[in-house]
């Protein structure tokens, strides 16, 4: 996965109400980012949270349950992010889409090792837990579907490919994870407002003076 320590520090989970579980979701980001779902133990995910094996399997009866439901977290978390801005900004399409953009890359910058755990490792989930991550990003897809559906249907995005620029915008942002580092030339928010004009000109849309 790359130096981990170089990532984001930002917890995933916070408190969720049941004794350790946020410290052992924690912990096996961690340990998934470290060494991949098949180098990490249970064991070892125990030891990081600070608990016992025997009490992290009350929580998570298998590895892959516990995956599923890091990856849950991190989607849910980043679906929340993306709703709230868009209803916090403005009615148009380019202001939606730009502030949809920014939280996206907020969020990665938040959550660097979640992003990379995410596109990495979910290969390993099979059958009802891949079914409901897969949900659940479409769900996530589904805020910037519908933007771009607005635009184009009100003539504010101009591009005839209004679907591939949606998908290359998502790609796009996706893949900061991937070389992000925080010490690197552009502050947070300068990263942000580049890729959301990126996005608008993909979208061909009127750019901000």
């Amino acid at each position: 996965m790359g130096d981990v320590n170089a990532r984001s520090p930002a917890a995933l989970v916070a408190d969720t109400g049941r004794g350790n579980e946020a410290a052992i979701l924690n912990a096996a980001l961690a340990a998934f980012g470290a060494q991949g779902f098949n180098g990490a133990s249970m064991r070892e995910i125990a030891k990081g949270a600070g608990t016992s094996l025997s009490n992290l399997y009350n929580y998570f009866p298998s590895k892959s349950h516990l995956l599923a439901e890091v990856l849950r977290h991190a989607n849910d978390e980043l679906h929340a992010r993306l709703t709230r801005a868009v209803r916090d900004a403005g009615d148009d399409a380019s202001s939606r889409m730009r502030e949809a953009v920014r939280a996206y890359v907020g969020y990665v910058v938040d959550q660097q090792l979640a992003m990379l755990v995410s596109t990495a490792e979910v290969r390993y989930l099979q059958g009802p837990e891949r079914e409901r991550l897969v949900a659940g990003r479409d769900a996530t897809e589904a805020v910037f579907a519908a933007i771009v559906e607005q635009g184009a249907g009100s003539g504010e995005f101009r591009t005839p490919y209004a679907a591939d620029a949606a998908r290359a915008i998502l790609s796009t942002v996706s893949a900061i994870a991937l070389w992000y580092r925080a010490d690197g030339r552009l502050s947070r928010g300068q990263l942000a407002e580049q890729h959301a004009r990126y996005a608008l000109a993909l979208l061909e849309a009127p750019l901000p003076h």
